[in-house]
């Protein structure tokens, strides 16, 4: 990036795809028994979703957040619109005709959550240039969902020289959809679950084949693991953090993990505090129903 492209910057994160509506089922345990009928608590509606959440996240952060989507006309949409402007966001959307993406998750008592996302998105669906360009030329860091109209948004980043992160998720490591969002990412978050006991050799494939400066997996009251570009190719363990107050919720959680990470990167600290930071980050965000405890600078700081 250019002196001139730097001095242009406005926005310190641009978000790109991931909003939509959860619906949040508290249940006993999971699995949930086979049965006709399930008798539950309140059934509780929230927008959300991984893009929503790490714009929602970085703004609480004080970071300056601009989002980018495709969303419905529908009253779904209005949700996700209304819960982006009282979180502080400057959100643009385009219309989708497949309408506002949904889930529902199912949450037991210890936070743990099992969700059925609806994506919606047509295969064709695209993101036209002149809408995001603008946006990607005044951005510090940009942060991809893995909605698949984001993966043509890489040869533009790449031209301008922004960093760029993504969060695949579960991905087990074998999965095609996910394999150009993890090449192509300077900074890689996945979820320790979907590759199992392969998630170390999976980090490694992503930093061998890819650009990635740093992999960080998840692995939830586990802590996470870092393993960097410049590090050894032994996963890092982070130490998880205790949340300050009981878990309700683990919804948002690696959301929020990304949320701290990417704060301590832009303010220029090593992957291992920018690690520490997003652990602190994720445990608060266990503390809150349906993604809604963000945690601010004050508190993730301190923790």
């Amino acid at each position: 990036m250019t002196q001139q492209q730097t001095d242009q910057l406005h926005h310190d994160v641009l978000v790109v795809g991931g909003s939509g509506v959860d619906t949040v089922v508290r249940v006993d345990s999971l699995p949930v028994p086979l049965a006709d009928a399930v008798s539950v608590g309140p059934i509780r509606e929230s927008p959300g979703h991984t893009g929503g959440n790490v714009a929602l996240g970085c703004r609480a952060l004080g970071l300056d957040v601009k989002f980018l989507d495709y969303i419905g006309d529908d009253w779904t949409g209005n949700q996700v619109r209304e819960r982006l402007t009282a979180g502080g966001v400057d959100f643009q959307a385009l219309i989708s005709p497949a309408g506002t993406r949904r889930a529902v998750n199912l949450v037991e008592k210890t936070g743990r959550r099992m969700s059925f996302h609806d994506a919606r998105d047509p295969d064709d669906l695209r993101m036209p240039r002149d809408f995001y360009l603008p946006h990607l030329q005044r951005s510090r860091h940009v942060h991809l969902s893995i909605t698949n109209f984001t993966r043509f948004l890489y040869d533009d980043i790449e031209a301008l020289g922004v960093p760029v992160s993504t969060d695949l998720h579960d991905w087990d490591g074998l999965s095609e959809y996910h394999r150009e969002f993890a090449l192509r990412s300077d900074l890689v978050f996945l979820s320790a679950a979907g590759a199992s006991e392969r998630i170390a050799s999976v980090m490694r494939e992503i930093l061998r084949e890819g650009r990635a400066e740093a992999v960080i997996a998840t692995a939830g009251a586990g802590g996470s693991y870092l393993m960097s570009r410049e590090g050894s190719r032994t996963p890092r363990p982070v130490p998880a953090t205790v949340p300050p107050t009981p878990v309700v919720d683990s919804n948002g959680a690696g959301d929020a993990y990304v949320c701290g990470f990417l704060y301590g990167r832009l303010a220029g600290r090593d992957l291992e505090e920018c690690a520490r930071l997003g652990a602190v980050a994720g445990a608060y965000a266990c503390t809150g129903e349906g993604s809604t405890a963000l945690i601010a600078p004050d508190d993730l700081l301190v923790g």
